[in-house]
């Protein structure tokens, strides 16, 4: 790789947001880079891509491979299979990306390398559940967990009461789980009365499973709650290389640091864009990110045309 290397777009990212848009702009003749980390994409422990026509229930390995082999047909899509470290100005204009010990530069580009789920280190049997009976959204995973007794970990009083009606429609016993401390507990506990649930205080510290399939919630005092589907959205953090981007180019992020977006896809820095799950904690699904890297596309190119017509 040379610093002075001509690739009109880097995309950072290889999952559903950076791939569409890699499609997109392949369609446009566009010359594109993927940067394509070799780490284990955030969704490998799900046994199926959902909610996403013609690939619903598919494995996240296949929804790659099936993408890869449909962009090889495209002579302007490279991909470079490695981490992005870095994401500066150039001298020249536009941006340098350092990746695999070189660099690139590019006029625009694209973020997209969803983030990283903090997974709680101190619940004994999570990581064997996550991505099969602990979920982190009913609609990708809730149809596969229908029927059984549901709990959801809440930390505010509109989730607890709320989930016991939103999950209606995959069980009919569903409790929240919350801190004693919680403000509005009581409100919560009327919500979801009302709709036949319950909220039970208290802290979650073991999941009794059987080869990832759960069969009990165990609480720090002890009482255990017989459950099937645990619904757990844990805290969520950027991949370094956005976060150096954040921090480097001021980017402008919310309070949980998610990047902040226009209608485009373009951030608060001309030129570069973000797209997927990087941008929202609540829209994050396979279609809402193809959607957003579609999105992106869609104005890297128009971008493109309008700056080759003003010169």
């Amino acid at each position: 790789m040379s610093s002075h290397a001509d690739h009109t777009t880097v995309i950072v990212g290889a999952g559903p947001a950076g791939l569409t848009a890699a499609l997109g702009l392949a369609r446009y003749r566009h010359p594109v880079t993927v940067v394509d980390s070799p780490r284990a994409p955030r969704n490998s422990a799900s046994a199926g891509v959902h909610g996403h026509v013609g690939m619903d229930g598919v494995t996240p390995a296949e929804f790659r491979a099936r993408a890869w082999k449909e962009l090889s047909r495209y002579a302007t899509v490279e991909r470079l299979e490695a981490d992005a470290e870095s994401v500066t100005p150039a001298p020249g204009g536009g941006f340098r990306v350092a990746v695999g010990g070189g660099t690139v530069e590019a006029r625009t580009v694209l973020l997209a390398t969803g983030v990283v789920d903090v997974l709680p280190a101190d619940v004994d049997g999570f990581a064997e559940c996550w991505g099969r009976s602990v979920i982190h959204c009913p609609f990708c995973l809730g149809e596969e967990n229908a029927g059984g007794r549901w709990a959801t970990v809440a930390d505010n009083a509109e989730l607890a009461g709320l989930s016991a009606v939103a999950f209606l429609a995959w069980s009919e016993d569903t409790i929240a789980i919350c801190q004693e401390s919680m403000p509005g507990l009581e409100t919560a506990r009327a919500t979801a009365r009302s709709s036949g649930g319950e909220v039970v205080t208290g802290t979650v510290r073991r999941l009794h499973h059987n080869q990832g399939a759960l069969y009990a919630v165990e609480l720090d005092d002890g009482r255990v709650l017989e459950r099937e589907t645990l619904v757990w959205t844990p805290r969520q953090r950027q991949q370094p290389v956005v976060r150096q981007a954040a921090e480097e180019l001021k980017l402008t992020v919310d309070n949980a640091g998610f990047i902040g977006v226009d209608a485009s896809q373009c951030t608060s820095v001309p030129g570069l864009y973000a797209a997927g799950d990087l941008t929202s904690r609540w829209k994050q699904s396979v279609t809402v990110s193809a959607a957003a890297g579609a999105a992106a596309a869609d104005a890297i190119h128009m971008s493109a045309l309008l700056g080759a017509v003003r010169r």
